[in-house]
C-alpha cells in the first residue's frame, strides 16, 4: 500500500515535558506543528505520583495532572498530536522525513524529545509494580510520598547513594542493596562517607533483586546473595531503582552524533550536528534530568526551530533570489571598520537599485543565517546571480565592488 504524504513546518518526536513545551512554542509561533508520542503523552512524568518542585504549583501536582495541562496548552495553539510510533527518519537536507506505518511526514525542522527509560533489574514481577505501584526512579519527585516509611534503593553509584541520602529526609529507613562486597560502592568517596554515617541508611551487601512481591502495591523485595544464593526477604513500602538510564535513540543512530552511552550531543541552542534538527530533554547528554530542565530545553528548541524555519524561508526566497544580481554583506555593529564600510554598501545600494539587491546580515545577531553561506566573519561580501553564490570577497572598496557588479551584469 502506497503511503500518504503530509507536510509540516516542525515535527516533534516525543510527547514528554520537553516535547510538549517545544510544541507549545512552535504552535504559538503559528508554525504548522505535529507531535508524535507512541505511548503516554507526558512521558515518564505521568508516572510520578506527586511533583512538588515544579515552579508555580506551591501545593504540588500529580505528574499526570501537570502533563495534562501541557497537552491542553499545546492543543490550544493548534498542534497536531499523533499517538503513533515513528519507525524511520531521514534528517539530512531541507526536506526531512519521518515515517510511520501509514504516512510519510515531511518537515522543515525536527525536534527530538524521545527521552529515556530507566534501566530495569529484569527481576521477577518487576513489571507489576512500575512507577505508581511501588517502584520509582526519581527520589526528588516521589520522596514526600514515603514520609515515615521504609524504602529500598537498588544501586551503589553516585545517583543511588546521593538520592538515598536525600530520601532519608523523608523516609524513616532507607535500605540499600549493593552488589559488591562489604564497604565497596561505585559512588564518590564523599557520598559514601555521608551514607555510611547516616543512621537512617542500612546496607545489604553482595545482593541483587530476585523478585518484587505484593498485592496491588509493592510490599516486599526478595534479594539474592550473589555469593551464597540465599534469598533475603525485605519488607518495604517502596523501592527506587538507580541503575542507570537508556536513551530512546535507536532510530537516529548513524545520522545524529551521540556520546558513548547513546545520548544526543547538542550545543546550548539544542542544535545537533544536522542543520534544522534539535534535541531536548532527557535524550540529550546532560547532567540534570528533571521536568523543569526538560521544559527549559523544550523552550529553547522550539524557539530555535522557529528561527530556523524563518531563516530558511528568508534565505531561499529572498537572499538567494534569482531576479537580480545579489550583494550580501556580513557585518557586525560591534566592529568599527564593519560599521564604517556599511556606508559604502548603502551608497552602492542606492546607486544600483535597478540591477542589484543588497542584503546586510548582522553576524552578531544572525550568526546562524550567516553560517548558511559558510562563513560568519564580518567584512565579507558574497555576490550572487540566478540564486547562486558566484564570488566571495573581503574587499569593501567601492570601486572594486562596482567593477565586480559590472562584470556580473
Amino acid at each position: 500500500m502506497e503511503k500518504k504524504h503530509e507536510y509540516y513546518d516542525v515535527a516533534i518526536i516525543g510527547g514528554g515535558a520537553a516535547g510538549l513545551t517545544a510544541a507549545i512554542y512552535c504552535g504559538r509561533a503559528r508554525l504548522k506543528t505535529i507531535l508524535f508520542e507512541k505511548s503516554l503523552l507526558g512521558g515518564l512524568a505521568t508516572y510520578t505520583s506527586e511533583i512538588e518542585n515544579y515552579p508555580g504549583f506551591p501545593e504540588g501536582e500529580t505528574g499526570t495532572g501537570l502533563m495534562n495541562l501541557f497537552t491542553k496548552q499545546a492543543k490550544k495553539f493548534g498542534v497536531t498530536i499523533k499517538q503513533t510510533d515513528v519507525k524511520a527518519v531521514n534528517l539530512e537536507g531541507k526536506d526531512k522525513t519521518l515515517e510511520t506505518f501509514r504516512v510519510i511526514y515531511h518537515a522543515k525542522a525536527v525536534i527530538i524529545a524521545t527521552g529515556g527509560k530507566p534501566r530495569l533489574t529484569k527481576a521477577q514481577n518487576e513489571e507489576n509494580f512500575l512507577y505508581d505501584k511501588g517502584i520509582s526512579f526519581c527520589a526528588t519527585c516521589d520522596a514526600a510520598y514515603y514520609t515515615d516509611k521504609t524504602v529500598m534503593v537498588i544501586g551503589s553509584g553516585d545517583a543511588a547513594i546521593e538520592e538515598g541520602i536525600f530520601l532519608t529526609k523523608f523516609a524513616k529507613k532507607v535500605i540499600v542493596s549493593v552488589i559488591h562486597d562489604v564497604g565497596i560502592m561505585d559512588a564518590n568517596k564523599i557520598a559514601q562517607e555521608q551514607a555510611m554515617n547516616n543512621p537512617k541508611m542500612e546496607f545489604i551487601w553482595n545482593t541483587m533483586v530476585h523478585s518484587f512481591e505484593g498485592e496491588e502495591r509493592l510490599n516486599k523485595v526478595i534479594l539474592k546473595n550473589v555469593k551464597t544464593g540465599d534469598l533475603i526477604e525485605v519488607p518495604v513500602d517502596g523501592c527506587f531503582l538507580f541503575i542507570g538510564y537508556e536513551p530512546n535513540t535507536e532510530i537516529f543512530k548513524g545520522q545524529i552524533n551521540m556520546n558513548k552511552n547513546g545520548y544526543i550531543i547538542t550545543d546550548e541552542n539544542m542544535q545537533t550536528n544536522i542543520d534544522g534538527v534539535f534535541a531536548a530533554g532527557d535524550v540529550r547528554a546532560k547532567a540534570i534530568k528533571q521536568v523543569a530542565t526538560a521544559v527549559g530545553d523544550g523552550a529553547i528548541a522550539g524557539i530555535m526551530a522557529e528561527k530556523y524555519v524563518a531563516e530558511s524561508e528568508l534565505f531561499e526566497n529572498e537572499i538567494m533570489q534569482k531576479d537580480k544580481i545579489g550583494l550580501i554583506y556580513l557585518w557586525s555593529p560591534i566592529d568599527e571598520k564593519s560599521r564604517e564600510s556599511l556606508k559604502v554598501i548603502e551608497d552602492i545600494e542606492r546607486e544600483y537599485r535597478d540591477m542589484l539587491k543588497v542584503f546586510k546580515i548582522d553576524v552578531y545577531k544572525n550568526a546562524t543565517l550567516a553560517a548558511r553561506l559558510g562563513d560568519v566573519e564580518a567584512l565579507t561580501l558574497y555576490y550572487t546571480k540566478e540564486g547562486k553564490v558566484v564570488k566571495k570577497d573581503n574587499n569593501i572598496d567601492k570601486d572594486a565592488i562596482i567593477e565586480n557588479l559590472k562584470a556580473l551584469a
